[in-house]
This record gives structure tokens, sequence and C-alpha cells, in this order.
């Protein structure tokens, strides 16, 4: 804080006698010095409040807008294809729509506006995103609208730099300068023009240095602003700020630590100005900052959260990270109450405490190593093959001392037969007869020797041996107090199992088994299993003595603060464990200089690589470092007593340019300390302070500092301004191609590409503008299953050629078109490459024996005319059924039909070329950041497959010209 440091006069000092001025001679009068006040305001603070800018700024600012909406909005239509992240996004949007749970790492705020606007467009959540690449128009998804959100962020962002920038102090020609870089930052507007989230954070964050700045600017005014309604508005603006910032991303947090450390030093200067601020008053500036930074940011963001669980009601692929408690909130998960004594005889189902992957679970399958026996698996819905009979170790005998058989052998014994703490059972698994069972065999997939195997082993009339025999544990600690503590009851108990013969405990983990299991979660017995996998607990629960009047209970409602606190802690979790490495990832380190950038989308010769502007960036990383070395110098020549600090300029220097470069620290280098994915979009928010940064030195240094001599030249800042704002636009134009996915030659490409780490790859590119002219117009088709593969050549290559001289309609059942009539049916052999093209005999010739093809045998329905001209059609696929969905409610009503589609991409060939692999790791790749959340198995997240379904082979279409 610029806090005046005059010394204080003593109020009564010794004057000595005026000395006798010498006759004729008049004394000069004294040349007044600026009086410094001594309460808490900063030495040469003028009131910058944006509201009390001359009519030309206000000008400006429209121009800015305007300019900023033109370069955003340019081509926003263009690809018409998903991109990059755009795969988690957009499909949270489909799951908005749908009501259908989800789980991702970041806040909702900016998933709910990009939901907003598409279904304002008429989205209606059928479009799932799911490849990169995936069309937009066949479907007619209202994908323009979706970006349209994120364009708008970023158009307002170069205006609100430009705010910012006045704020603090700087001329107007340097806040255009400021504003003209965000403009022209290649990569802000590659993010802007896509449905993704870092145009939203940019916009909170630049919101909130806008507003804090412009608070700071009316604190530093002294006691004459506080509480005043500027002073008021700009704080809770600034509040306001962080609540957007923080439900946009977490990320948020470091602004939120920003503008946290910096009241702090407010607070600080305050205390210290006791002849001023009294401790009452004192307070009063503490509360105000309590409420408008804390309370109102953390309300805005709960709020959020209320919003997305009001539009999340029913389950989803994201349901499995939660909680029981937490799923039986969400449509169809809920339960009717159940009886909450477990007896011997009981028919229960029996779920798993920690993974929350789903039931003990067993389908008349084989392993296909160990024993042999049934599989026994976890599964996350409720099926028929989750119920187990809970058996006693001896059946119980009648009043002639004989042994009762069958299920209700315990409904009409004299005491109720509970299930306490140490009871040894056997679980009878009704549907296929037989036991949970175990021995000192491996298993299959964790083969560690503190694992044994368990299966389901007998069959009906089997008496069993004495492998099937657990003994019941309750957990006390884990468990509801009370009776559920004593004897086993549904929910409230949670208990181990523990197998009698070998001492090894029931046990489930984050492991898959694989395909011949469908993919289900692995159980083993395992000896000296951590607590938490080992822990089990009943759901549903059947006895014929538990009528209607018997105890009932249920799962505990958690209510809004339980599930918000719990979405949190999984959050939290899931963020931490994005930890695997991505073809496109970089380290905080190579931001700063733009080591690499990331690949989102390639396609008929075009490319979207998200890679910033380099005068911009490389403008910004100067500036931190030119304020780094002056703070370095500044300390040493304070420490030295230089009284470098009573001057004005030199302080306002230190503290303007010191919170801006403190912005980019705080949101630069907490990222040294993460493990999990990191890109280079990660360093956005850093680079916004940066930029700033930059216009500060640029301001101080060309109008504000007078021993450089430039002050007194203000031309000498237009010009500079118009200079840099100029050759940023040209460095712009240069890589803007590949912002807007625009055609791009390869002679153009290779003269812009300075480093070898800028790994877009020119070849890619034509040699010429015209030779985009000559491309085939190539219809929309959707989007193969599997992203797109390497540049392979591959055929297709059908039957053997039966010439039919008939007008028998295709296999597909598509009639010929009204007015011709088929003459013919050809068949051909037709080689394509990874993007569907047709290449020529040439290109085929000159490709043998360089890479491999693979032959796939589908075709397609051509028809001809009798001068052999191709007749154009439109065909409809048979639309594919997909398997039920082993849920409660059963298939979905709702779920998409996808069918194959001629002259669908193939997948490359399994024997890979040279080069293949290092071309896989170039293709552009959705981040993890959304989908891992719903595609590890470990927390149950995703569906595993039904035991019954089976992979079917691709249906071919008869293909005939």
């Amino acid at each position: 804080m610029a806090k005046s440091l005059a010394a204080k006069a003593p109020s009564q000092a010794r004057r000595a006698s005026p000395s006798p001025q010498p006759a004729g001679r008049i004394p000069k009068p004294k040349s007044k010095a600026p009086k410094r006040k001594d309460d808490y305001t900063s030495d040469g603070v003028d009131d910058n409040d944006v509201f009390l800018l001359p009519i030309s700024d206000y000008q400006v600012t429209i121009l800015v807008t305007i300019v900023s909406a033109i370069v955003r909005l340019y081509r926003i239509y263009q690809p018409t294809s998903v991109v990059f992240d755009e795969v988690h996004f957009g499909g949270f949007a489909s799951k908005y729509i749908k009501g259908r749970f989800f789980m991702d790492v970041h806040p909702p705020l900016a998933k709910l506006m990009i939901t907003l606007f598409g279904w304002i467009a008429g989205f209606n959540g059928d479009f799932d995103f799911k490849e990169i690449g995936k069309d937009y128009l066949e479907p007619g998804v209202p994908y323009v609208a979706m970006r349209l959100f994120p364009a708008l962020c970023g158009i307002f962002l170069a205006p609100t730099m430009f705010l910012t920038l006045k704020t603090v102090g700087c001329r107007t020609t340097t806040a255009i300068l400021g504003a003209g870089m965000i403009i022209f930052e290649n990569g802000l507007l590659t993010q802007a023009r896509l449905i993704l989230l870092d145009a939203p954070l940019m916009i909170g964050t630049a919101f909130t240095a806008l507003a804090f700045n412009s608070f700071t600017n009316q604190h530093e005014l002294g006691p004459s602003k506080a509480f005043e309604p500027s002073w008021w508005f700009w704080l809770i603006m600034s509040g306001l700020g962080l609540g957007i910032t923080f439900s946009i991303k977490w990320v948020g947090l470091f602004t939120i630590a920003w503008v946290g450390s910096l009241t702090l030093v407010q607070l600080w200067v305050l205390l210290g100005d006791h002849k001023h601020v009294s401790m009452r008053l004192f307070t009063k500036h503490f509360l105000a900052r309590v409420f408008c930074l804390i309370v109102i940011p953390l309300g805005f963001y709960m709020a959020m959260f209320g919003i997305h669980f009001l539009c999340l009601t029913n389950p989803g692929e994201g349901d499995g990270f939660m909680s029981s408690e937490f799923q039986s909130t969400l449509n169809s998960k809920g339960m009717q109450d159940v009886a909450a004594d477990v007896l011997m005889g009981s028919r229960v189902s029996i779920r798993h405490v920690n993974t929350q992957g789903g039931y003990l679970h067993s389908h008349p399958l084989m392993y296909p190593t160990g024993s042999k026996q049934q599989q026994i698996t976890l599964y996350p819905h409720k099926d028929d093959n989750n119920v187990w009979l809970l058996e006693n170790q001896t059946q119980p005998l009648d009043i002639h001392g004989n042994p009762i058989n069958g299920s209700t052998a315990w409904n009409n014994l004299p005491e109720v037969p509970y299930i306490t703490d140490g009871a040894v059972l056997r679980l009878y698994h009704t549907p296929t007869h037989r036991r949970l069972h175990s021995h000192d065999v491996r298993p299959p997939v964790t083969e560690a020797e503190w694992q044994n195997e368990v299966s389901a082993y007998g069959y009906e009339g089997f008496d069993g041996d004495a492998n099937d025999y657990f003994r019941v544990e309750i957990v006390k600690k884990k468990s509801k107090r009370g009776v559920s503590q004593e004897r086993v009851r549904t929910i409230d108990t949670k208990f181990r199992l523990v197998h009698i013969m070998t001492g090894c405990v029931l046990f489930s983990h984050k492991v898959k088994l694989p395909d011949w299991a469908s993919e289900q979660q692995e159980v083993t017995c395992a000896r000296g299993g951590t607590l938490p996998n080992s822990l089990w607990y009943i759901e549903s629960n059947e006895h014929d003595t538990l009528g209607p009047d018997a105890e009932k209970v249920n799962y505990a409602n958690p209510g809004f603060l339980g599930k918000f606190w719990e979405l949190q802690v999984v959050m939290w979790k899931t963020n931490a464990g994005l930890v695997e490495s991505h073809a496109w990832d970089s380290r905080p380190e190579a931001w700063p200089v733009l080591r690499r950038g990331i690949n989102f989308w390639g396609k008929n010769h075009t490319q979207i690589y998200l890679i910033g502007n380099p005068l911009v960036w490389w403008s910004a990383s100067v500036a931190v470092a030119i304020y780094v070395l002056f703070k370095g110098l500044a300390v040493l020549r304070w420490q030295r007593s230089c009284g470098d600090y009573s001057n004005t300029i030199f302080k306002r220097f230190d503290y303007e340019i010191g919170t801006s470069v403190l912005g980019w620290a705080f949101h630069y280098f907490p990222f040294y300390l993460m493990q999990r994915q990191l890109f280079l979009h990660h360093y956005f928010p850093a680079l916004y302070f940066g930029i700033m940064a930059f216009c500060q030195v640029f301001d101080f240094v060309t109008a504000r500092i007078a021993v450089v001599g430039l002050k007194d030249h203000p031309i000498i800042n237009r010009a500079t301004a118009t200079a840099l704002l100029a050759l940023s636009g040209v460095v712009f134009y240069l890589y803007s191609p590949l912002a807007y996915g625009n055609p791009w030659t390869k002679a153009e490409c290779n003269r812009v590409k300075l480093f070898s780490t800028w790994d877009w790859d020119c070849n890619n590119f034509l040699d010429s503008y015209d030779a985009y002219s000559s491309l085939p117009s190539v219809a929309a088709v959707p989007t193969p299953e599997q992203s797109q593969a390497p540049v392979i050549p591959q055929a297709a290559v059908p039957p053997p050629q039966v010439p039919i001289v008939n007008e028998e309609p295709a296999i597909s059942g598509a009639p010929p078109p009204p007015g011709h009539s088929i003459v013919a049916r050809e068949e051909r052999v037709e080689y394509r490459d990874q993007h569907g093209n047709l290449l020529d005999e040439e290109q085929v010739k000159a490709l043998e024996g360089k890479v491999e093809f693979q032959t796939r045998y589908e075709t397609r329905t051509r028809l001809v005319d009798a001068d052999g001209n191709e007749i154009p059609q439109s065909v409809e696929p048979e639309p594919a059924v997909a398997p039920p969905h082993p849920d409660v409610q059963g298939v979905d009503s709702e779920t998409t039909k996808r069918s194959l589609v001629p002259d669908e991409p193939i997948p490359p060939p399994e024997k890979s070329v040279e080069g293949v692999k290092e071309a896989e790791e170039k293709i552009a790749k959705p981040a993890s950041e959304g989908n891992e959340a719903t595609k590890l198995a470990s927390e149950g997240s995703e569906a595993a497959k039904p035991a019954s379904e089976v992979n079917e082979p691709i249906k071919k279409e008869e293909v005939v010209a």
C-alpha cells in the first residue's frame, strides 16, 4: 500500500531569530510542497472510477467491443463438428437437459449457461458429443448458439481490460493497447469460439480484477471515500466477481487468494492509522470485507450447486461416484422403506461401502482360470442376480430333530434368528443355486499372494462344504449407534465377512475384470486388506416373518448441505486423481515462453491448434521479469537507505505493477504443486495479469516517469502503442488459420513455425489455396465410434463381382429415386484415407509397400442410370438396437439408436507400421478433466456390462453400384 509515510513535525519547536536581510534585498518566496495527508490516503492517486470517465473513453470502449466482436464471431460456425473438450462440456449440456446426474471436476455455472443458450436455441439433449469430429449439421445441433456464450465472454474481455487499465490510472492510448493485445491474442480467441469453460473463466477473472482495482482506488482516496456508495458498489462487485469465477472453475481460488492478500494489506494499513481509524471503525471495515468478499462469493457458489441439483434429478453415469444416501435422492434410485432387522433366512442385497461400485453379484459365467468356478463380481445396478439368502451354518431342526430344508426353514423358529456380531453364516445365491465360496486359489486378475479367489460353488440340493462359511464382524465405529452395533440391521450396520477356513476378508477394490466378466468389478478375499475396502452393508431385506408392521428403515436424506459437501469432496479427489499423461499436456515452466500448444481438431487439410500470439505472450513475460528485477534492486536500495520510496512515482510503480504481478504469480506458481494433467490454457488467467503488467510498465515509461524524458512528448506514447498494436495484429493474422481452422499453405505454415516444439504438422496443409477449392465436398456423416486414425489408407474389399440386372431394391430397403431405374449392380474396391477421402489409382500405387492395408467387408449402395451416371439418393440405414440397460427402469425409451454408416472410417490395423504410434500421439484428443469422472470404473461411474451381453459382429450392408 502506497501509504503516506511523512514524519510528524513537533508541535512546539524552538525557532531561531531571523537573520537580518541585507538592505534593499527582497526575500524570495518559499516554494510550497504539496501537503501530505497524515491518514491512510495514498499519495499520487486520482479518482479513476470508471463511471466518471470522459465521453471519449466510453466511445472507445464501444469501438473496442465492436472490433472484439468481429474478431471473435468471424466464422464461428467453423468447424461444423465437435472440437477438443466440446466432447465434455457439450455432453454436459445434454445431460442437464435430460436431467441425468453426471460427475465433473468443475463447478456448474459456465456449463449451466452453455446449456441455457443451447436450450433457448432448441437443443433437446439428444446429441451426445461423443467424439472429436462428430458432425453437428446432420443431427441439427444448435452448436453456434452454444458457442455464442463463450464468444460473448471473449468479446467483453477486451473492453474489461480497457476499463481496468483506466481504473489503475493508465492513459487512454495505453488502455487501447491492452484491449488490442487481448483482441489479437490467438489463444484467447481459440478458446472463445468453442464450447469450453476458459472464456467464461477469463471474463470472471477480468471482472473481478476490474471491480477490486476500482474498490482499491476508492479505498486509497482515504477516509472521505470510505463507505460511500461507490466504495460499497465496487466492494460488492468484487465479491460477486469472486463468486462467479469460483463457480466456473476452481482456478477461482487463486483469484480469491489474490484479492485476499491485498485485502489483508489494506486492513494492516488501516490498523496502523490509529489517529483516524478507531477500533470500532476498523471492525466496520473488517466486517464489510468479510460479508462482501466471503459471504457473497460463498452464497453465490452454493446457489449454483442448488440449481445444479435441481436440474440433475435423474440417475446418470456419474451417480456411482456418490454415496448411497446421495443416490437415493435421485429419481428411481430411491427405494421404499425396508425391514430393519436382518434374520437368518432373509433374502438380501449386499452393497460395498468404499468404492460404491455396487452390489455383491454372481451370474452363470465361469472364471477362465483358477478354479474355473462361477464368477463373483461387484455390479452397480439393481438386479435379480444380486439377491442372496442368508443361511445358518447348520439347518434348523424340527420337533423330531430332523433338519428343515428349503428357504423357509427359519420362518417358524421359537426364537427370532437375529444375525449378531460373530455369527457364522453362508450366502446362498438363489438364481444359480450356488453359495459364496473361497479357497486358497489366486484370483484371475489380482494374482497376489495375499488375495484369494472368491467364487460361487455348488448346485441345487448340494449341502455345501466348509469353504462356504463366513463370520460376520460388525464394525461398530462405522455403524449407527445403538442396536445396529450389536446385530446386523439393514443400511445402518457396516460389517466385514471373514472366511472361516482361510481367515481372509471379503474384499473389493478399484479393479475391473476383463471382457469375460463384462468388465464388472473384481471381488476377492484378502488377508490384511484395508478396512474401507472390506466393509459391506445390506440394502434390501425380505423375510416372510417380517410383516408390514415390522420396523422399517431407509437411507437418511442428506439434504442440500450434505449433498453439497459430499460433491465437493468427490470433486477434489477426482481432480487430484487426474494424473495420467496426455498427448498434449505441458508443464508450467513451458507456459511463459509458449513452448507448445494443443491440437484441438483437424480435418480436410485444415487444423485448429491452440497457440498464443508470441508477441503478446512474450511481452507479458518480459514485463514480469522487469518488475522482478526492479523489485530486487529496490529492496537493495531500501536496505541501503537510499530513500527511493519517498518518491511518489516510484511508490506507485512498485504498488500498481506489483499488484498485477502478484495476480500473475497467484495464477501461475500453484500449478507447480499439482501432479495432475496440465495444459497451456491453464496459463490464461496468469497471462491476463501479465498483459496488465506490461501495459502498466509501458504507461509509466512513456507517460509518467519524468526521468526517462518521454513524459513531455505524448506523441511517443501514442506512436509506440500504435506500432505495438499493429505488430500484434500482424502476428495474429499470421497464426489466425490455426485459430479459425482456415485453409493454409505449407509454405506459410513453415515460415511462421519458429520452434520445433510448436508441433502442428505443416505437411497437413496443401501447397496452395487454389488446391482447397478443388477438394471434393463431403456430405456430413455421423462420426465413427473411435477417434480418427493415423494416415493409413484402407481398403473396402467386397465379395466377388456378381452382376444383377433387375430392379430389386438394396438390402437397406431404399427404393430407387422416382424417374430412374437400376440397370445394373456392380461392385468394386475403393481405397480411402483416414478422413474418408477416396484415393485414385495413382495414389494407391504410390503407397503400395509403404503402408499396411486393412480389409473391411462393408459396402454401400450406388445407383447408376443407363448412361453410367450416378443417381443421387437418400439412404436411411437400418437402426441398430442397443442392448438393454440393466438398471431398475430397464431400457430408457429415450435412448438414441445408432446405425453403422456406409463409408465409415475403420480403426487402424493392430499391426503397426513405422510412424503409426507417433502419428496417434498427434491426433486431437479431449482433455480428461471432464471425462475422467465418467470413465473411472473404480468409483462405479461407468456402468458394467450385463453378463449376458455378447459382442455382435459388425453388420454388413450390401454395396452395389
